[in-house]
């Protein structure tokens, strides 16, 4: 009886709806800023839920936009919220929703990429790496613009412990486009495998809680959107730098319809490119012949190793791109003379690209 009396008097005193809000602020989603709100506070609800117990727990919350969103984790008791907010339009809203819960809500103006949210909570609530994960949670309806570029860079952090993951394995609940939360979880062998499968699975326990059709966004986006939850693993599946890591599994997928060995190559200079691709077949012991979305962890595992180990022989490849070198080549052409026009280097890697955003 204590206990759900308390969680009562956490509960947001009676507010103006989020469409009121939208109305009263006169606020508008920004379609450069791939903004879309979420009106319907069941779904916000559930899209928290996913998240955990959030009763006294600490949340950082990305893009609040209007606070549909952080009303529902106010509601499920969060002690302390902060929230990004790059939008500066949307910072008298959530002051009012920071009035309605008064020491609960700190607003932050400012770009989640470059905010430093080491420095947003107190370091008495971090657990070591190994342990169970702190009482701290990220939430987002993040813009589609963003959200590919923020787990890649997420994913980089759990690597170094860094940025939200310096309290420990901070667990993070995410919107996505449908699509790219199907990348994101997509098994070996599957039409989705790519890049962002291979990344997010590294580093992370990830799952596809459920999908919100586009219909419950306003505007309505063309996609229907994807809530993804990420645990961090207490050790990763590949252990080498992330840097490393994601430049051998990019080069393996821009050519996600060949064999695997022809994206490989491109981690090596052309006058090389043979001798050194056999040698990295050898010995990570992958059949060069399957295709990038047949490969598993383990096998990208061994590629890491194994192309670690060819770079610790060979001074400055780990620091060699493909197109860096074309580039240089054609700048040495002579003028006037005439060349086989080279196809692009990675058609497919393109449109990989595109659907990842």
């Amino acid at each position: 009886m204590a206990v759900s009396s308390k969680l009562a008097t956490l509960r947001l005193p009676p507010l103006p709806t989020i469409g009121e809000i939208i109305k009263l602020f006169n606020l508008r989603a920004e379609k450069q800023l791939s903004q879309n709100f979420l009106l319907d506070m069941r779904l916000t609800d559930k899209i928290v839920r996913q998240a955990g117990s959030l009763r006294d727990a600490y949340v950082c919350e990305v893009g609040p936009g209007p606070g549909g969103l952080t009303r529902s984790i106010l509601n499920a008791g969060a002690a302390d919220l902060l929230v990004v907010e790059k939008d500066n339009r949307f910072i008298p809203s959530l002051k009012l929703l920071a009035e309605a819960a008064p020491g609960r809500v700190r607003i932050v103006q400012g770009d989640i990429l470059t905010y430093r949210m080491d420095r947003g909570f107190n370091h008495d609530i971090a657990k070591r790496w190994e342990d169970e994960p702190p009482d701290l949670h990220v939430i987002g309806n993040l813009p589609f613009s963003v959200s590919t570029p923020l787990i890649i860079k997420w994913l980089d952090c759990i690597s170094t412990r860094s940025g939200p993951f310096a309290f420990g394995r901070t667990r993070l609940t995410l919107t996505f486009q449908k699509e790219v939360a199907e990348r994101l979880t997509a098994s070996t062998g599957s039409r989705q495998r790519s890049r962002l499968s291979v990344m997010a699975q590294t580093y992370c326990t990830v799952k596809n809680c459920f999908t919100i059709p586009g219909k419950a966004f306003v505007p309505k986006p063309e996609v229907d959107v994807g809530v993804v939850h990420f645990t961090p693993l207490a050790q990763p599946q590949i252990q080498q730098p992330f840097n490393l890591v994601e430049k051998l599994v990019k080069n393996v997928f821009q050519f996600r319809r060949k064999h695997c060995f022809r994206g490989l190559a491109m981690l090596f200079p052309e006058a090389h490119r043979t001798e050194l691709t056999h040698e990295l077949m050898r010995l990570s012991c992958v059949e060069p012949t399957l295709r990038p979305t047949e490969l598993t962890i383990p096998h990208f595992r061994a590629l890491s190793d194994a192309y670690s180990q060819l770079c610790s022989q060979s001074q400055g490849l780990i620091s060699y791109e493909f197109r860096e070198e074309q580039r240089l080549k054609r700048l040495h052409r002579k003028p006037g003379t005439h060349h086989h026009k080279e196809a692009p280097p990675a058609p497919e890697e393109e449109e990989e690209e595109k659907k990842e955003h």
